[in-house]
This record gives C-alpha cells, sequence and structure tokens, in this order.
C-alpha cells in the first residue's frame, strides 16, 4: 500500500513553489527512513554517522527531487543510489583527512546495559563485525543494500550496474564467505 500512495505523491507535478512540500516529503522520510539508516550503519558501523549521512541522503533528495524521474528508475532505487553516493564520499574523506570518529566513542559509551547484555551484544557484534571487515567494499555495500535496506536483486543490481542474477551470485558467494569466517571464530 505505501508503494501505491508513494506513487501518487510523486505523480503529483511539482512546480517550484510545492516542490518542497512538507507533507509529501515527510512520508517519503517516514517510508524510507530505517532502511536507508539501516543501509548506512552496515557501511559504517557507528549510529552517529549513520544518522549524520541519513541526514545528509534526505537533505540531498529533497534538494534534488524535481530531477528525479520515474522513467529511469524507481524511486528507492534514485534514493539508495544517493545512499550509496554519500557512503562513498564519507570513506573517500575520511581516507584524505583520516578522520578519528568520536562518535564511534560516544556510541560505546552511552549504549552501556547490564554487564551481561554488554558482553552478549559485544560478542555477537564483533564477531559480525569482523567477518564483515573480510568483505570488499563492493561486497559489503551488496550485503548492505540487501539486508541493510532490504532491497530486491533487481533493486540492487540497478545501483551497482549489475544483473540481477550477478547479484544472486555475488550475495550467494558472500553468504558462503561469511559463513566460512563465522565458523572459524566458533
Amino acid at each position: 500500500m505505501y508503494r501505491a500512495t508513494l506513487a501518487n505523491t510523486l505523480k503529483i507535478e511539482k512546480t517550484k513553489e510545492n516542490i518542497y512540500n512538507e507533507q509529501d516529503f515527510s512520508y517519503i522520510f517516514e517510508t524510507y527512513y530505517k532502511r536507508v539508516y539501516n543501509f548506512i550503519y552496515y557501511q559504517v558501523s557507528c549510529q552517529y554517522t549513520a544518522e549524520d549521512l541519513t541526514s545528509q541522503t534526505f537533505l540531498k533528495a529533497m534538494i534534488n527531487i524535481n530531477k528525479y524521474s520515474k522513467d529511469k528508475s524507481p524511486f528507492e532505487v534514485w534514493l539508495f543510489a544517493i545512499a550509496k553516493n554519500i557512503v562513498n564520499d564519507h570513506f573517500r574523506n575520511r581516507k584524505k583527512y583520516n578522520i578519528f570518529s568520536i562518535d564511534g566513542v560516544k556510541e560505546l559509551i552511552s549504549k552501556m546495559k547490564t554487564p551481561e547484555e554488554i558482553i552478549e551484544i559485544s560478542e555477537t557484534n564483533d564477531e559480525l563485525l569482523k567477518a564483515l571487515k573480510i568483505l570488499d567494499p563492493r561486497e559489503k555495500s551488496i550485503i548492505s543494500l540487501r539486508f541493510g535496506a532490504e532491497l530486491k536483486n533487481k533493486e540492487i543490481a540497478e545501483i551497482l550496474d549489475l544483473t540481477p542474477n550477478n547479484v544472486g551470485i555475488i550475495l550467494y558467494r558472500i553468504m558462503k564467505k561469511l559463513k566460512i569466517e563465522l565458523e572459524k571464530e566458533e
């Protein structure tokens, strides 16, 4: 149902005066926020950085929404392409300036729960993050789009300029690789 409502929202002829219709964009934001955030979080592994990059994604989408054409690609493919570019820019800048993330430290401190919960969450997250580190950037991007953004192979293929079958094969290989890596830890 949300796709039909979103399609209606995007079909409305936009003029410069109503491009930033708050209700329309609020709907888009509410519909896609969690998936965009998850996609970015899989890439950066930091809550605060993911929130910041998610905000940048929606800001860029809002500014450029008049450039979106449903004839070129579905809306979510366009939105996740923006998110992917924002993440790529983030890593490029991080390499360039070698930024130390104080947000990552804050996240570790602020999420303190009971000692048992901390140990359990920490072990699970450490194993998964360690396993994800063996992936190259393209593999990590595919995993993020599939499980963070919950996109289908066809949509991932459009974003990464691959065929849907190729995405499926790559996903299968990545999952096999992660399984082997996680079994090494046990």
